[in-house]
């Protein structure tokens, strides 16, 4: 089922404790354009089916990565890409929207991203595996 634009920026609006939606949909645009980055195949398509068309599209036609970028790096480009943020401030950007998208793809879909990320990113997420 995919998850109306308003509902999914009031979930990352209320996470991420932003004043304004406007914040959340500048969190929102930019992680999504980084996590496609990190993501192929039908595990892309499917995530993208359960976002708003517009984020989908996003997640569709990414950012371009050379390589997975590890957590710690995925929050710093997260910071670089968004205006006046730092790392910290881009790691509750990246937690609200991630863990926002982890309760849009449901367990099943998750644990097929997770494998297509570096380890670490279950935390980004906001669902800690056990080790």
């Amino acid at each position: 089922m995919t998850l109306r634009r308003e509902a999914f920026l009031d979930r990352v609006k209320e996470r991420g404790e932003y004043g304004t939606v406007e914040e959340a949909e500048r969190a929102a645009r930019v992680v999504l354009a980084l996590l496609g980055a990190h993501l192929v195949g039908e595990v892309r398509a499917q995530l993208a089916a359960r976002l708003p068309e517009e984020f989908a599209l996003i997640l569709l036609n990414p950012l371009q990565s050379a390589e997975p970028l590890p957590p710690e790096r995925f929050v710093r480009a997260t910071a670089a890409w968004i205006e006046g943020a730092t790392e910290q401030t881009a790691t509750w950007d990246v937690s609200a929207v991630l863990s926002t998208v982890a309760d849009t793809a449901g367990e099943d879909l998750l644990g097929q991203i997770l494998l297509q990320l570096p380890a670490g990113y279950d935390l980004l997420f906001g669902r800690p595996q056990p080790t």
